[in-house]
């Protein structure tokens, strides 16, 4: 967990010490690229082992959602919620659970979670966001560190939708696919009215 090196004084000594980096959480300069600032480090080439499952599919303002990331104990995470390509942080995150806080991104001070210390955290830390007012379409993205030197990038999410937004007129839009239905009773009915 090394990450540089501090000099320590107690008045009378200068001692040459290991200082942890970001044990305490990201910083808010990684925010935009979520690439932890681990010194020599890179993120791990092959497909993350978390996945992040969200309590559902659809969201609404005013109503909260519940996070949870799954896989492997991990010791450190940032976690955000965007949309589109864009790389600001929407929406804002409820009180952090234990062993971790607020960070401040896209000039929100509840704009992502970061580590508060390097304890573990599991399928069981839960994480609350609520949703901003703008987006018609949100996704969860997360870095996610199982220590210092072994990290994941662009842990994603499925892409959620706000409840009650128009689709686009595919069979897979429940509120479309009635339609061709209630048009066909309607025929049938004045069909029958006729005899």
């Amino acid at each position: 967990m090394i990450s540089q090196w501090g000099l320590i004084s107690n008045g009378q000594n200068l001692a040459v010490t290991p200082v942890l980096g970001f044990a305490t959480g990201a910083p808010a300069s990684a925010c935009e690229s979520m690439q932890p600032q681990h010194s020599g480090v890179q993120p791990q080439p092959d497909q993350p082992p978390y996945i992040i499952e969200t309590s559902n599919s659809t969201f609404q303002t005013g109503q909260p959602l519940t996070v949870i990331i799954k896989g492997p104990d991990y010791s450190g995470v940032l976690l955000e919620a965007r949309s589109g390509s864009s790389t600001n942080a929407l929406g804002s995150w409820g009180s952090p659970p234990a062993n971790t806080k607020h960070l401040r991104c896209s000039g929100n001070n509840q704009g992502a979670i970061t580590h508060s210390n390097t304890n573990m955290k599991n399928h069981l830390t839960v994480y609350s966001w609520m949703p901003p007012e703008t987006s018609n379409s949100i996704y969860f993205m997360a870095t996610v560190a199982k220590g210092r030197n072994v990290y994941w990038l662009n842990v994603k999410s499925a892409t959620l939708t706000r409840d009650g937004v128009v689709g686009t007129g595919s069979a897979a839009d429940p509120k479309m696919a009635a339609a061709p239905v209630l048009l066909l009773l309607t025929l049938l009915a004045s069909t029958l009215l006729q005899c």
